[in-house]
C-alpha cells in the first residue's frame, strides 16, 4: 500500500510540474522583475572587480548598481501595500 501511495504521489507531483506557472504566479514574477534585472546588475558590477581594486569608476557602478536595486525593492514593496489594502 505505502509503494503504491508513493508512486501516487510521484504521479501527481509530477502532473502538477507539467501544467506550468499559474498565472497568479506569471504576474509575481513580472511585479519582481525590475528587483531581478537590477540584482543582476549588481551582480555583474561586483564580478567585474573581483580580482582587482575597484576603480573610481567601478565604484559609482558599484553604487548605483546598489541604489537600484534599493529603488526597485522599494517600489514592489510599495506596490505591494497599495494592492494588498493594507498598511505595514
Amino acid at each position: 500500500m505505502k509503494i503504491l501511495s508513493l508512486h501516487l504521489l510521484a504521479a501527481l507531483d509530477q502532473a502538477e510540474q507539467d501544467r506550468g506557472p499559474s498565472a497568479a504566479e506569471l504576474d509575481a514574477i513580472d511585479a519582481e522583475m525590475p528587483v531581478i534585472t537590477a540584482e543582476l546588475d549588481l551582480l555583474d558590477a561586483q564580478i567585474a572587480v573581483l580580482d582587482r581594486v575597484p576603480s573610481e569608476l567601478d565604484e559609482r557602478r558599484l553604487r548605483r548598481a546598489r541604489r537600484r536595486v534599493l529603488a526597485a525593492r522599494r517600489d514592489l514593496a510599495d506596490h505591494a501595500a497599495t494592492h494588498s489594502g493594507g498598511a505595514a
